[in-house]
């Protein structure tokens, strides 16, 4: 139950940074039932190579690049994040999954919109809700 509800919440995020990030997308129909039809499968497996990305890259660059988090006072940490983004984005163009992030400002706005949007959907299950 735990993973669906991480897979959930982190969907939630992608699709939030989809819709208000200009340079983030993904590909196929635009509005209606159509684009919720097509697209929910994509956005499902790009929650999942993110959460594989972040697992396994992230702690790495999070290391080496610790004195940088640390002369930024954490900052640098937005940078790390919108570059597991781009990484996934270039992971799910290679898998055909459909999905883009057109440059490092979408990245870095998008990373922001996916640690906030997250973050909030998982205060609001509650730490009880989660087992």
């Amino acid at each position: 139950m735990r993973f669906v509800t991480w897979l959930v919440t982190t969907a939630l995020g992608v699709a939030a940074a989809a819709w208000l990030v200009e340079g983030i997308a993904f590909s196929g129909p635009s509005s209606g039932r159509a684009e919720i039809e097509e697209k929910i499968l994509p956005l499902l497996l790009v929650a999942v190579i993110l959460g594989v990305v972040t697992s396994l890259v992230k702690p790495v660059l999070t290391v080496l690049s610790f004195p940088l988090i640390i002369v930024t006072l954490g900052l640098f940490l937005v940078v790390i994040n919108a570059a597991m983004l781009r990484l996934t984005a270039w992971l799910a163009d290679e898998l055909g999954v459909g999905f883009r992030v057109d440059g490092w400002w979408p990245a870095i706005f998008g990373a922001v919109v996916v640690t906030l949007t997250t973050w909030v959907v998982d205060s609001l299950i509650g730490p009880e809700k989660r087992r």
